[in-house]
Order: C-alpha cells, then structure tokens, then sequence
C-alpha cells in the first residue's frame, strides 16, 4: 500500500504555454482528438503531439513502453509546461510499473485526465508527491459541454477552481447531501471501476485523511456495491475523512445508489455529498487533485486551504 504523503501543486499554465500530449491508455478516434486539439489552440495553449500517440496495438494506444516513453519524453522536456491525456478507456493500469516516479517528481507538471487516467493521477499524487488535475482528456473536449470548457480552462490557469495563491470556494448548490459534517483533507480519487483495480496491488492507495472523490459509468448497482465492498475490505476506504461523489451516469436509480454509499460507508464521522457535475455527465468541471481542502456539508461546497 501506498504511503500518504503531502503533494505540491505543479504551476498554473500561461497563455502560449506549450503543452504535450500522451495516450496512456486506449487507443483513439482521430476527428476527437482533433476537435479536442482545436480547443487548446483556441484556449491559447501550443500544442505538441508526438508522433508514438497514433500508434495502435489492440484497443491499446501503443505498446506499454511506447506509452511510457511519451510520458518520460513530456516531463523531461523544459519546454513543457502541461500534459494532456488523449483518452480514457483501459491501459493506465498495464504502465504503472514501468514509470519512472523519481524522474517525474524532479520535473513537476501539470498532469491532466479522467477516467483511465485516475490510475495516473492517484500514483503521480502518491509516489511523487505532485498533484494533478482531474479534468477532460483531449477527445472528450472537443465535444464537452460550455461549462465543462470554462471550468477546464480556469482550473488550468488558476484564475478560479482550487487556486493555491488565494482562498477558494466552489460551490454545489445541486447536491444532495447525504450525511452532515464539516471537515479538512487532501482531495483525490477518480472513477470507482479503476480505483477498486488497484486494490491488492503494490500500487494500492492510501486513502487515510484525504477527502475521497468517485464517479462511474454505466456499471449496474450490485458492481457498485461489489466495488466499494471490495476495497472495504482491502482497507483503501479505512480513515477517509469525507466523501464527494460525482457523476454515476447509467448506474441505476439514484435512491438505490444512495442506500449503498450509506450501507458501505456507515461511519457517521464522514460527511457525503452526492450528484457532484464531475466524470462522464454532459458536465465535467474540472477539479485539482492533491491539495488540502475543507469540505462543508452545510453550504456544499469545497474550499482549497492555503
């Protein structure tokens, strides 16, 4: 199990900061990722592609070491100043083994992506002390929402979502509150399926003292219940202090989601809010990873603390 440590937060990007991208995982459709491309140029960023990301082996976007080798590339070019995930789907999880954590501790980045990449932005924040961003990959942006883009954008530069040189709140008025409380911790987490996969590994979080973040896609409520069961009784759910959920999008109905958050996590000491716009929804604000944050049930909302 991964040992907690404190992260820094890489530096907020600039307007013609150059950026990088890589496919850590699968394999990608091309018009997307254009579109997704275009959208960066649009926001002010240079865009560097590297030539392996087209690669394809299976559904994979490469071969593993191919996929590492872009990554190492990125955070060893001084030129860059963020990297940007292609897409989720499956193959973070095979590379995890092969990254170089000492390498990309010494040259911190913002790292940007969702889904998949959960199993990237948790290590990143656990073996290299170095935030990231929880936000859109390049082929999910080019079709997101107004809202998605505009979180996307003032995450990346600072300007609003989490800043670390000011206090910060962001609010849910929508949410739903599932039990009260008021509490501090390092936020992280990601999507659920790719979380539960860790466990039992020697990349198994740990979740001790943090504000745990979940969303999921289109699993049935007894591979939910089955999910967090699992990592339960693996201990990766053991001194959470809080818990934010966001987008459970084709996972059945809401009230009997609801019963098993409150079944599995029945400690009354950890404060949940629920129906977060963050993961696979229309909407999908953009949330920094690894900062110290209070959340507070009674105004929903989460604050970044200095």
């Amino acid at each position: 199990m991964e040992s907690h440590i404190k992260c820094i937060f890489p530096p907020s990007l600039q307007h013609g900061d150059q950026v990088g991208i890589c496919a850590p995982s699968g394999a990608f459709d091309k018009e997307k990722f254009d579109q997704g491309v275009k959208i960066l140029r649009e926001m002010g960023f240079s865009v560097y592609i590297p030539s392996q990301i087209y690669d394809k082996r299976r559904y994979l976007a490469g071969t593993d070491r191919s996929r590492v080798d872009v990554i190492h590339q990125l955070f060893l070019d001084p030129s860059i100043k963020g990297i940007f995930c292609a897409r989720g789907g499956y193959g973070a999880l095979r590379i995890l083994e092969y990254l170089d954590y000492q390498l990309i501790a010494s040259h911190p980045k913002l790292f940007v992506g969702f889904s998949d990449i959960t199993a990237l932005l948790v290590t990143f924040s656990q073996r290299c002390a170095m935030g990231g961003v929880h936000g859109p990959v390049v082929t999910s942006l080019g079709i997101s929402s107004p809202k998605t883009r505009s979180s996307f954008f003032q995450c990346l530069t600072g300007t609003s979502h989490l800043r670390m040189e000011s206090p910060y709140a962001l609010n849910f008025p929508d949410a739903v509150v599932l039990r009260d409380g008021r509490v501090v911790g390092e936020f992280i987490g990601g999507n659920l399926a790719t979380l539960c996969h860790l466990a039992g590994t020697r990349f198994q979080p740990d979740f001790r003292d943090t504000i745990l973040f979940l969303e999921e896609i289109n699993e049935p409520p007894y591979k939910i219940d089955r999910m967090l069961t699992q990592m339960k009784l693996s201990g990766m759910l053991d001194g959470i202090r809080g818990l934010l959920l966001g987008s459970f999008i084709n996972c059945g109905s809401v009230s009997t989601l609801q019963e098993i958050i409150m079944e599995i996590f029945d400690c009354d000491f950890v404060p949940i809010i629920s129906g977060v716009a963050v993961g696979h929804g229309e909407d999908n604000w953009s949330l920094r990873m690894g900062i110290t944050v209070e959340m507070d049930t009674f105004t929903r909302c989460i604050r970044a603390l200095l």
